[in-house]
Parts: structure tokens; sequence; C-alpha cells
């Protein structure tokens, strides 16, 4: 597992990378903004020889902004572009009712845990 940033402080990004059956998972904390969008987007490029499956637990994200939103459809582009996927995973509530009113839950799933999102 790696840790690229740690939260704690308002406006800080921890994001924590696993990979599990050669699939990328990237669990995150704090806010998702133009400000911290980098170090989300720099740890969702999967591992070398790694399949380009990912998934995102989103349960301690307190808020996202239109750079997240933008970093989740080109990050969904490009996976899906090399034959792979990118799934959501215990989207907090604050940040699932901006996925849902863009709309990018209709062509990004999202799912109620982490292992739901990895057997499914």
């Amino acid at each position: 597992m790696v840790d690229t940033e740690h939260a704690g402080q308002p406006g800080r990004l921890s994001v924590r990378t696993d990979v599990v059956d050669g699939t990328l998972v990237v669990a995150v904390a704090g806010e998702i903004d133009q400000e911290t969008g980098g170090s989300l987007r720099k740890a969702l490029d999967p591992p070398e020889g790694a399949a380009p499956r990912v998934v995102i637990d989103l349960s301690h994200v307190t808020f996202m902004d239109s750079s997240g939103i933008n970093i989740l459809i080109a990050v969904h582009t490009a996976l899906a572009e090399a034959g792979g996927w990118l799934r959501l995973a215990e989207v907090a509530p604050p940040v699932l009712r901006v996925i849902q009113l863009v709309g990018i839950d209709g062509f990004i799933v999202c799912h109620p845990t982490v292992q739901q999102a990895l057997d499914s």
C-alpha cells in the first residue's frame, strides 16, 4: 500500500493505493478539488504490468468539485480504451449527490462496498 499525501487539514487529500488480485484499489480521504486533484490523478494510473482495472473507495471524501468529476471521466475513458474499467465504491453521500447530478453514475458504476466493486 502506498500513501501519497495525508489528510488532516482542510483542503488536504490522502490517497492510499493497493493492488488486489491485479486490480488497483485507491482509497481517498479529504477534499478533491483543483488544488488536490493532481495527487489523485497520479495515483489512478495502474502500475506497470497491472490490468487496467481501478476501484476508487470514496467513503472518506467530504467534498468533490468539477475537477474531481473531470478526473473520473478522464480515467474512465482511458481505462475503457485500454480494455479495462473504473468502478467507484462506498461513495460518501455528498459526493454521490454530485456524481448523480452530473450523471456519471450512468456510465461509471457505483458499488456499496469495495469488495462488491472487485467481485462484479
